[in-house]
């Protein structure tokens, strides 16, 4: 079974494309990524402020405040968002079972026999490495 903390919300797809520019700049203005979806995802400054701050409502972003500016910075890295975004699909469709999930993405081309191997090597390494 997989034991999950409790995770954020998930995210839209726009709140993901606004996420997208936090990463890959570190520190943004509303300004920033406006400019930045600009020919993506056209939006207004007070669109990017909504989306900001809902973001730092579900936990993604947190801001501090550059004279009248605020400027956010993303809290998780991608990798760690994908990791509880994926922790959510495992509770809701298989049960918790991580097992499950792999068999069923074995089962559908997704993952293929190498890329197992490959975890479990990473896994073991990561045991060994543990008991150390």
């Amino acid at each position: 079974m997989f034991s999950a903390k409790k995770s954020g919300k998930s995210l839209s797809e726009l709140e993901h494309l606004v996420m997208a520019v936090v990463w890959e700049r570190g520190d943004v203005t509303t300004e920033d990524v406006r400019m930045a979806l600009e020919k993506r995802h056209r939006m207004k400054e007070s669109t990017a402020r909504t989306i900001l701050s809902r973001l730092e409502e579900k936990g993604y972003v947190t801001h501090r405040i550059d004279g009248r500016t605020n400027v956010y910075r993303g809290l998780d890295a991608p990798t760690n968002v994908a990791a509880r975004a994926v922790r959510q699909i495992i509770e809701r469709f298989c049960g918790g079972s991580v097992e499950q999930l792999l068999v069923g993405m074995v089962n559908n081309g997704v993952v293929d026999e190498k890329e197992l191997q490959r975890i479990a090597a990473c896994i073991a390494l990561r045991n060994r490495q543990e008991g150390e």
